[in-house]
């Protein structure tokens, strides 16, 4: 990994790793603050791809990956106290999903941005954002808090998660997770079209100085 990439894989870590703690924490009633974190992975993987190339964008998240989820089950060892309770910074559930659906969803992200890199500047990042935050967000919310997969953290009480309610307040009853899930899906992809506007300043930049082209 040369020096140059080290800044992209120390933010993709960072994001990981405090999206895995924010996410146990509810923003309102149907989001999660882990909601407005997270989407900050698919900017350092789409600027990383269309500076270095799909190769090098590949490597940062791999190292991210790595990093992020080293620090994460070295969260699982850390307790927290709140309203009497002791608790881990993050939960062994919540690793293993963020783990698995951020590997998934970020190498399907960096396939579909080489795919369409040739076209307009914006089709690529927001069409790999798009489909890419759709994934993780369905593979690490079902893996974290769905009560049929409680065998993976059998002492994580994840019943809260699984009241059952109208989705979003409104819709058909389904677990409180699900609810959840929409929600941090809708912000993804709101977010998703406000970072092409920083992805646009710092790519253009980027690619404006020869030893980073």
């Amino acid at each position: 990994m040369n020096r140059i990439h080290i800044p992209g894989v120390i933010a993709m870590a960072a994001v990981v790793v405090a999206s895995n703690i924010l996410v146990q924490f509810l923003f309102g009633q149907w989001l999660t603050w882990g909601a407005f974190t997270y989407p900050i992975a698919f900017l350092v993987t789409d600027v990383m791809n269309r500076i270095y190339g799909a190769q090098e964008a590949r490597k940062v998240v791999l190292a991210g990956f790595v990093t992020g989820v080293v620090c994460s089950l070295i969260g699982t060892q850390i307790m927290l106290q709140g309203d009497g309770f002791t608790y881990p910074a993050v939960t062994l559930r919540i690793a293993i999903g963020s783990g698995i659906a951020f590997l998934t969803a970020q190498m399907i992200d960096v396939a579909i941005f080489d795919r369409l890199r040739e076209g307009e500047w914006w089709r690529a990042p927001l069409a790999s954002t798009l489909i890419g935050s759709t994934l993780d967000t369905a593979i690490f919310f079902t893996i974290a808090f769905s009560a049929g997969l409680s065998v993976i953290e059998p002492s994580n009480d994840v019943s809260w998660a699984n009241e059952v309610l109208p989705i979003l307040g409104f819709g058909p009853a389904a677990p409180l997770w699900v609810s959840l899930a929409v929600a941090d899906w809708a912000v993804k992809l709101s977010l998703a079209l406000i970072a092409l506007m920083p992805f646009r300043a710092i790519t253009s930049w980027a690619l404006l100085r020869p030893n980073l082209g």
